[in-house]
């Protein structure tokens, strides 16, 4: 399915998304409104949000950048401010903002580093929810972060990025069960490996390193899936929006895992 005949699960909502980057939060973006959303675009790098808010246009619809620190109270603050006096409402908060793990035992993990993982992590999107809290209430709006399959397995050198991830869904829970009286749904989409440039990229570096090919090491991390392949970014993005869709309007305080049935949960 492109992004051209995406079922218009979203027509007319209002999508604030963090962490739009050139990976999955651009495909968030793009999808949400082949889906038929507006959008707000945020991230650190305004030049990525203009780039992206070109492809949003392109489809039909309207796009708001708003270059913002998710780790400031004043940038959030600024970032809720656009996106209430550009459209007046806002339906749905995906919390997408992303940083890379320090992949060292825990053992040999700064402090600082996990204390910053978890400022951006935990902290940043719990900083927009409360933020956002008024406007997705009066819109009986709904809250998607996004996880990581990370939670389901303790592998070697990923401690730190766990860490801040179950304190994700922890929150995530939390939120739920806070907000759900006010009308708002708190849900989180757990992917795999996704395949999309990074993971391209990631793989063709490896395979110089070791004189192997894409392929090889495609089919090599494919092999631990019941599907015998890897996610898309579109099919991560596509989890998201039945979460933030009226579809899933019964659904709250639950995450969606999307690995091809690398890990079952």
């Amino acid at each position: 399915m492109t992004a051209m005949t995406t079922p218009q699960l979203l027509q007319n909502k209002v999508v604030v998304i963090s962490g739009v980057g050139p990976a999955l939060g651009r495909t968030l973006a793009v999808r949400c409104a082949a889906a038929g959303a507006d959008v707000v675009l945020a991230a650190r790098t305004a030049s990525r949000l203009d780039e992206v808010a070109k492809e949003i246009i392109a489809v039909g619809r309207r796009a708001v950048t708003v270059a913002t620190d998710i780790t400031d109270q004043a940038s959030a603050e600024n970032l809720v401010s656009a996106a209430v006096d550009a459209y007046g409402t806002v339906d749905v908060l995906i919390n997408n903002a992303f940083s890379v793990p320090s992949m060292k035992p825990l053992a040999r993990t700064e402090f600082d580093h996990i204390r910053s993982s978890f400022e951006l992590t935990v902290l940043g999107a719990l900083r927009l929810t409360q933020l956002f809290t008024p406007a997705l209430a009066e819109a009986n709006g709904a809250v998607v972060n996004i996880n990581s399959m990370v939670l389901r397995h303790s592998q070697e050198r990923y401690g730190s990025y766990k860490m801040a991830k179950s304190a994700l869904l922890a929150t995530s829970q939390s939120l739920a069960t806070e907000l759900g009286p006010l009308g708002i749904r708190v849900n989180s989409v757990a992917p795999g490996y996704i395949w999309g440039n990074t993971l391209k990229q990631y793989f063709t570096h490896q395979a110089e390193k070791y004189g192997t090919t894409v392929e090889q090491i495609y089919e090599h991390t494919a092999a631990n899936t019941d599907l015998k392949r890897l996610p898309t970014t579109e099919e991560v993005a596509d989890a998201v929006i039945f979460l933030a869709s009226p579809l899933a309007s019964a659904v709250t305080g639950q995450c969606l895992d999307v690995n091809c049935g690398e890990f079952h949960h």
